[in-house]
C-alpha cells in the first residue's frame, strides 16, 4: 500500500510537469492545427538558462530560497519567452500558408539548431545545479512510509497555479477572447479587427512560458540536464497532449496527469524498465478506442 500511495505522489508530480508542456503544444496545434517539434527543445533550453540564472543570483550573494526561486522563474520565463517567440517567426510565419509538410521539415530543423547551439555553446557534458529545497514530510502507512519532499509539493503547487492563471487568462480575458476567435476561424477573426499574426506569436510566447515553468521546476527537482533532455520529456509531453485531445486546454492538463500517474504506477510495480513502452502502448489503446483523445472532439469539416 505504502508502494502505491508513494508512487502516485511521483506520478502526479511528473504528470504536472508533463501537463505543463503538453500545454504548448496543444495550445499551437488549437491556433494553428500543426504541431511545434521544437518545443520540447524549448524546456531544453529553459533548464540550461535555470542554471543560468541560479548562478548569477548566488554569485551576487543571494541565498534566500523565495528571492532565487522569483527571480530564476522572472528570467527564465522571459528569456525562453523571447525564444518561442522567434521560433515562430522564423520556423512558422514564412511558411503560413505553405503545405504541413513544409511546416513539419521546419520544426524539426529547429529543433536539431536547438540541440547543436546549445551542445557548442554549453558543452555536450550533463550540468547540475545545486539543491535548494530539502527536507521532506514523511506519512507512516502500516509498515512502511510514505514520502514527500518539500521540492515535490512545491512543483505540484507551482504547476496547479500556473494552470490556473493560463485557464483564467483564456477564458476570463480579452486576449483569451480573442485567442479563442482565432482558434475558432482565423480569416473571420481577422475580418473583425483581430491581428491574428500577433494572436499566434503570443500563443507560442505562452506555450514557451509553460515551457519555461516546467523547466525551472524539473530543473530545481532533478538537479541534472544535458542538451538532448527536451527529446525525451518533449515526446511524452507531446504524448501527454494527444492523450487528453489535442487542442484542448483541460485536455493537456488530464493527458499530463494520467500520462504520470499511470507511468509511475508501472515502473513502482512492475517494472522501470518498461515504463516507456507502457506509457506509448496507453496512448494507443486511448485512440483506438476514442481517436480523439480524452476531452477532445472530433473535427467538423466546414462546408
Amino acid at each position: 500500500m505504502d508502494i502505491v500511495l508513494q508512487q502516485l505522489v511521483n506520478g502526479l508530480t511528473l504528470g504536472s510537469v508533463y501537463g505543463l508542456i503538453a500545454i504548448g503544444y496543444t495550445m499551437v496545434y488549437g491556433i494553428i492545427g500543426m504541431i511545434n517539434f521544437a518545443h520540447g527543445d524549448v524546456y531544453m533550453v529553459s533548464a540550461y538558462i535555470t542554471a543560468i540564472a541560479i548562478a548569477l543570483l548566488t554569485f551576487f550573494g543571494i541565498e534566500s530560497f523565495p528571492i532565487i526561486i522569483i527571480g530564476t522563474l522572472f528570467l527564465t520565463v522571459a528569456v525562453t519567452g523571447a525564444y518561442g517567440w522567434v521560433i515562430e517567426r522564423i520556423a512558422y510565419r514564412p511558411l503560413r500558408n505553405s503545405s504541413r509538410l513544409s511546416v513539419l521539415i521546419s520544426a524539426i530543423g529547429m529543433s536539431l539548431i536547438l540541440q547543436n547551439y546549445v551542445q557548442l555553446s554549453q558543452g555536450a557534458n550533463q550540468q547540475g545545479v545545486p539543491t535548494l529545497l530539502s527536507g521532506a514530510l514523511r506519512f507512516n502507512v502500516g509498515d512502511g512510509f510514505v514520502q514527500i519532499t518539500y521540492m515535490k509539493i512545491f512543483i505540484i503547487v507551482a504547476s496547479l497555479i500556473g494552470m490556473g492563471v493560463l485557464t483564467y487568462i483564456i477564458q476570463k480575458t480579452k486576449l483569451g477572447r480573442m485567442c479563442r476567435a482565432t482558434q475558432q476561424d482565423r480569416k473571420m477573426a481577422s475580418i473583425l479587427g483581430i491581428n491574428t499574426d500577433r494572436i499566434i506569436s503570443i500563443v507560442f510566447v505562452i506555450g514557451a512560458t509553460m515551457a519555461a515553468l516546467a523547466g525551472v521546476l524539473i530543473t530545481l527537482d532533478y538537479g541534472a540536464f544535458d542538451f538532448y533532455v527536451g527529446f525525451i520529456i518533449g515526446i511524452k509531453a507531446f504524448t501527454a497532449a494527444v492523450l487528453g485531445g489535442i487542442g484542448s486546454l483541460p485536455g493537456a492538463m488530464l493527458g499530463g496527469l494520467v500520462l504520470g500517474l499511470s507511468e509511475a504506477l508501472f515502473a513502482g510495480l512492475i517494472s522501470s524498465d518498461y515504463k516507456d513502452v507502457f506509457s506509448f502502448s496507453l496512448l494507443v489503446l486511448i485512440l483506438i478506442i476514442r481517436p480523439s483523445g480524452l476531452l477532445g472532439k472530433p473535427e467538423v469539416e466546414k462546408v
